[in-house]
């Protein structure tokens, strides 16, 4: 895997996704093009991870930097939802 897509995929996965879709080329996986599509659209995050499982394993620092990024954005933006709605 491209070491700037692992790193950009960290900042911006959508804008990611999309330059490297459109320039470079996707990492090789085994996500149906509709699965790439939509996961692209609505959860970047998680497909990049996919990516990063099947071109580097479970055993790359990357998957776990990716992971833990994903899961503090998530719990962050929860947050701020439940503070908004009060």
């Amino acid at each position: 895997m491209n070491a700037v897509f692992l790193v950009l995929g960290l900042f911006i996965p959508r804008i990611t996704l999309l330059i490297f879709w459109l320039f470079v080329g996707l990492p090789q996986n085994s996500v149906p093009f509709i699965g790439d599509l939509l996961l692209a659209i609505f959860f970047p995050r998680v497909l990049i991870i996919i990516y990063i499982v099947e071109n580097l394993g479970v055993a790359s620092p990357w998957f776990w930097i990716h992971l833990v990024v994903a899961l503090i954005l998530y719990f962050w933006a929860g947050k701020k939802v439940r503070k908004a709605t009060r």
